[in-house]
């Protein structure tokens, strides 16, 4: 597949769900992709790209930054805290708010900088041992001490289970979102993105369908 066809197929999702063209934002997922590959989806001219691990993103971005204007690049994968200040200049948005030890650095690195990247809080949908994110039943409280500390909440993320059917988790997402009055969603990936659209994703993080199997 390619760049050209995912959005196309983007564009019909928006289409069919009765969405605005454009109002959701895709996210291509560039972690681990042979810089060839990352340039080749540049010079078709998209400028909103996500990593997994900031190291990664900090050996690769700045000379592709030097090349092409107007990147923007969105942490989806988990932050460490004594990494908060580094993804902190370099991303902005984080999707992986996902404790309150990180919102408070966050909250303290940005009364230091007077700038926040925007904040998504990934949300275990699942309930899965294995996986990072709030339980959904502890939602409502978190989303409440986050903006207590002054941080700008843009919505919630997930990652549903492998296998499942990403629709229920998708609903209860929304239905989360909603009730907390947050209007980000950053849902739905190469396999499913478009039932994400139909259920009110606002962010499709999509990789593999736009690069091509990862090496790494």
């Amino acid at each position: 597949m390619s760049l050209a066809e995912i959005t196309e197929r983007l564009q019909r999702a928006e289409s069919a769900a009765g969405r605005a063209p454009g109002s959701v934002t895709l996210i291509a997922v560039s972690k681990v992709q042979p810089p060839d590959r990352v340039a080749r989806v540049l010079e078709q001219g998209h400028r909103i790209f996500g990593e997994n691990r900031v190291q990664e993103a900090q050996g690769r971005w700045p000379d592709f930054q030097a090349r092409y204007e107007g990147i923007t690049l969105h942490l989806i994968g988990p932050l460490q805290t004594n990494k908060a200040r580094a993804a902190m200049d370099l991303f902005e948005a984080i999707h992986s708010l996902d404790r309150p030890k990180l919102a408070q650095t966050l909250a303290r690195l940005a009364q230091e900088r007077g700038t926040c990247p925007d904040l998504f809080i990934q949300v275990n949908t699942g309930e899965e041992a294995q996986k990072a994110g709030i339980a959904p039943d502890q939602v409502d409280a978190f989303v409440t001490d986050v903006r207590a500390l002054d941080l700008p909440l843009e919505g919630l993320m997930c990652i549903p289970p492998v296998d499942a059917d990403p629709a229920p988790h998708f609903r209860l997402l929304a239905e989360l979102a909603a009730r907390n009055g947050l209007s980000g969603l950053s849902m739905g990936m190469s396999d499913d993105f478009e039932t994400a659209v139909a259920l009110g994703a606002t962010h499709v993080r999509v990789g593999s369908a736009i690069f091509g199997a990862r090496t790494g």
